[in-house]
C-alpha cells in the first residue's frame, strides 16, 4: 500500500510539473543561460515558433550556423504559449531581430479551440513588447495546410490559414513590419494544401520546403540586422 502511495504521489507531481510549465519555459533554459554569458555582437536573430520553426534547426542547422540565427522553436505550440515565453526566449538574449512564425497550431486547436482574434492579439502582443524593446520584427505567413494528422476534425484548415495570413499581412503594412510571405510560394493553389516536394506530412516541412524559406527569409533578416 505504501509503495502504490509513493507511485501515485509521484505521477500527480509529474502532471503538476508539466502543467506548471505549460508554455514550456524550461526548454531554451540551459541554452539561454550560455548565451547571457556570452559577447552580443548586436547581430542576434531569434527565430520564435512552433515545431516548423524547431525541426528546422535540425534539418539545417548550418542555416542557423553560418548566418547567427537562433532557433527558439518548441513542437506543438500556439501563439499563446510563444507569447508567455517571449520575455524568456527572446527579449531577454537582445537580439536586433525576431522572426515570428505562429497561428498552425492554433487553427489545429492544440490548446482549446480556435479564435482568430485572440491568436492575432498573440501576434500584436510580441509585436509590440520586441519593438519595445528595440528589437526588429519579422512577421511571416502561416505555412499552408489543408488539414492536420493529429487532429482530423478540423476540416476547413485551408481557408482559416488563409484568413489569418490575411490579417498578419495586413498589420504589418499598415505598421510598416517586414512580411515574408512563405504560403504563396508553397501553396498548391487549388485545395490551399503544403506543396508535396515540401512536406512529408501535409504540414510540416521537408529540406526541400526549408530551402524555399530560407531563400525568402535571409534577405530580409540581412537587412533589418
Amino acid at each position: 500500500m505504501k509503495q502504490i502511495l509513493i507511485m501515485l504521489a509521484a505521477f500527480v507531481l509529474s502532471v503538476s510539473a508539466e502543467a506548471s510549465d505549460w508554455a514550456k519555459t524550461d526548454r531554451y533554459a540551459a541554452a539561454n543561460d550560455s548565451l547571457a554569458q556570452c559577447v552580443n555582437d548586436g547581430h542576434r536573430v531569434v527565430l520564435m515558433g512552433n515545431s516548423i520553426t524547431d525541426d528546422w534547426v535540425d534539418f539545417h542547422p548550418r542555416f542557423f550556423t553560418d548566418n547567427r540565427l537562433i532557433g527558439r522553436g518548441v513542437s506543438g505550440q500556439t501563439s499563446s504559449q510563444m507569447l508567455a515565453r517571449f520575455r524568456l526566449d527572446v527579449l531577454a538574449l537582445k537580439p536586433s531581430v525576431v522572426v515570428i512564425n505562429a497561428g498552425t497550431n492554433d487553427i489545429a486547436e492544440n490548446t482549446g479551440p480556435y479564435n482568430e482574434d485572440l491568436t492575432m492579439s498573440n501576434i500584436v502582443s510580441m509585436t509590440e513588447l520586441a519593438q519595445l524593446h528595440g528589437i526588429g520584427v519579422v512577421l511571416t505567413s502561416v505555412l499552408p495546410s489543408n488539414g492536420f494528422v493529429w487532429n482530423k476534425s478540423i476540416t476547413d484548415a485551408a481557408a482559416k490559414i488563409v484568413s489569418l495570413n490575411e490579417r498578419i499581412s495586413r498589420y504589418a503594412h499598415d505598421n510598416g513590419i517586414a512580411y515574408v510571405d512563405y504560403y504563396q510560394h508553397m501553396v498548391v493553389p487549388a485545395t490551399g494544401a503544403l506543396t508535396a516536394h515540401y512536406t512529408y506530412d501535409g504540414v510540416h516541412p521537408t529540406a526541400a520546403g526549408y530551402e524555399v524559406m530560407e531563400a525568402l527569409l535571409l534577405p530580409v533578416v540581412t537587412q533589418l540586422r
